[in-house]
């Protein structure tokens, strides 16, 4: 391997692998939504697309030959992303006012499209997509700096 690109441990590249999973079954999960489900997507839902699907290619292309240094740019598109997607499942599960409800025009930011064992919501599963990759890729950034 070049100075540029060291020779990873297997952890580092399954760190990797593991978030770009995440982000690419996200990813074909929220087109599978909308392009199959016929669910069509709030404001707040395209913005954690807009963060999400880009995920899916950075991580893909940092994989062969590894690149570490993705981090810098994946860290801060996977935690703006929890952010967008945090707010929306806070607007859902009601906590926030109805008053600060982005989505002017289509679909309401604050209705439960669809649901699992009662009440996981989509915003609630892209959350969770967000929060393990924002894991995973901080774990890497340590091993990487450490």
């Amino acid at each position: 391997m070049s100075p540029d690109h060291p020779a990873p441990s297997s952890a580092q590249w399954a760190l990797l692998f593991s978030a770009w999973l995440i982000a690419l079954v996200s990813t074909l999960g929220a087109l599978f939504s909308s392009e199959i489900m016929g669910l069509e997507p709030c404001v707040l839902c395209w913005y954690q697309r807009i963060a999400m699907f880009p995920l899916a290619l950075m991580l893909a292309i940092a994989l062969l030959p590894f690149d570490a240094r993705v981090v810098r740019y994946a860290l801060p598109l996977a935690l703006v992303g929890a952010v967008a997607a945090a707010y929306h499942t806070l607007l859902v599960w009601g906590l926030v006012p109805k008053d600060l409800v982005p989505c002017g025009q289509g679909p309401s930011c604050a209705e439960v499209k669809f649901e699992l064992l009662g009440f996981v919501t989509l915003p609630l599963l892209s959350l969770t997509a967000f929060a393990l990759i924002v894991i995973l890729l901080w774990i890497l950034k340590s091993r990487k700096s450490g």
